[in-house]
């Protein structure tokens, strides 16, 4: 059965002068908005008071009144707006326990983006033209946007390295895949970043290792720029080009082998890392971070939602890597280094391989009895005897 889901689609576009000033005024009039309307609700929250979005958007209304502030009226009404929208949503998530409490927009650390709702673009012929200025953005269109899809919000960005991105919100069908009968279990990890129950290693690109030379070197050229020079702008800018290419050769690859194994297979059983915790490891913390284990899942699982997969997360504390996939023995202490073991029941595993293996029966298991499972801790034969524990929301293994 096809699904409905709303899918941003991002293409790079070259500005004009005239139009890169323009957008330059809006983000610089977004980022000031937002910070009024943050430090308004902040003061009204320590006097007990409740300030919604109707309130901050009457303040910017007399805001544009001010001579101090008369500049907010240069630029399109539409992305101030939606900034306190933004904002509204900050505060509610905030208090839901979802997130921090929001914090203010730096010029220097901050995105810069400002986003359009249908009242502030025109979209006709596969030219878009914003509020404000006149003459069409010239996009790349990398790919075609779904045939008769009309955009329902778009949004302007510039990234750190100068880059310049629209990306546009549409609706789209999607068509669920035919069922497959492969499942798969799969164990992440530094070595390869990826092992598959079916033995398939997949070599770590380590994208990061590949120019971190590279990225010293002006990382160095960068400190020794005095601040506040042209010339260290330009540094910054090299420094922040290395981190982009960086950053969209990780996507990439990601992207491939995400839509690879969600197509191959039915159901995709992985473990529920904690990567914040990990990353606090000083040894391990630029590795981790390279492997980008948080972004592959989400990957996954909307993919596998687009598709009608099924993604299973196993609990961090299942001992795939001690547990014999054959027997089930269950060894007492597994060190890092022992990438090979021999079970006493004379199998010998490749760590990863088994790991990925017991994950791929955890996830079944719990799919099947439709409850949690686990492991007992510890059992007088040294077997790991499997408990049901009741229902989750994810089938996932319960710590408890």
């Amino acid at each position: 059965m096809a699904t409905h889901v709303k899918r941003a689609y991002k293409y790079r576009f070259h500005p004009t002068d005239a139009q890169a000033a323009e957008l330059s005024r809006t983000f610089g009039c977004v980022r000031k908005v937002y910070n009024l309307a943050l430090q308004a609700r902040t003061e009204a929250w320590t006097r007990q008071e409740r300030v919604n979005y109707n309130a901050t958007s009457a303040m910017l209304t007399a805001w544009k009144k001010t001579e101090e502030l008369a500049f907010l009226n240069e630029v399109s009404s539409v992305p101030l707006q939606q900034c306190l929208r933004h904002l509204q949503t900050a505060f509610a998530n905030f208090f839901a326990k979802r997130a921090r409490y929001p914090h203010f927009k730096s010029r220097k650390k901050s995105r810069a983006s400002a986003e359009y709702t249908t009242s502030g673009f025109r979209f006709r012929d596969g030219r878009l033209t914003l509020a404000k200025i006149t003459e069409p953005l010239d996009i790349v269109w990398s790919r075609p946007l779904p045939e008769g899809a009309r955009p329902s919000t778009v949004t302007v960005s510039r990234d750190a390295a100068g880059r310049w991105f629209v990306s546009m919100l549409v609706e789209e069908t999607i068509t669920p895949l035919a069922p497959s009968q492969e499942r798969v279990g799969i164990d992440m990890g530094l070595a390869s970043l990826l092992t598959l129950s079916t033995g398939e290693e997949i070599t770590n690109p380590r994208h990061e290792r590949k120019d971190r030379a590279r990225l010293a070197r002006a990382q160095k050229a960068l400190a020794r720029k005095e601040k506040g020079s042209g010339n260290r702008a330009k540094a910054r800018l090299k420094v922040a080009r290395i981190h982009a290419r960086i950053t969209d050769r990780r996507r990439d690859h990601l992207h491939k082998l995400s839509t690879r194994l969600v197509r191959e297979n039915q159901t995709l059983v992985i473990e529920d890392l904690t990567v914040r915790n990990m990353v606090k490891n000083r040894r391990l913390a630029r590795a981790v971070s390279d492997a980008a284990w948080t972004q592959f899942r989400s990957m996954l699982e909307y993919k596998a939602q687009w598709y009608g997969r099924e993604v299973i997360a196993v609990d961090r504390f299942f001992p795939s890597s001690r547990l014999c996939s054959a027997c089930g023995a269950l060894q007492n202490r597994m060190p890092l280094h022992v990438r090979t073991w021999t079970c006493r029941c004379g199998i010998t595993h490749d760590r990863d391989v088994n790991a990925a293996k017991n994950l791929l029966a955890a996830g079944l298991a719990a799919a099947a009895c439709g409850d949690g499972v686990r492991p007992q801790r510890s059992t007088p034969g040294g077997q790991a005897s499997m408990k049901q524990e009741p229902r989750r929301a994810t089938a996932g293994i319960p710590r408890h």
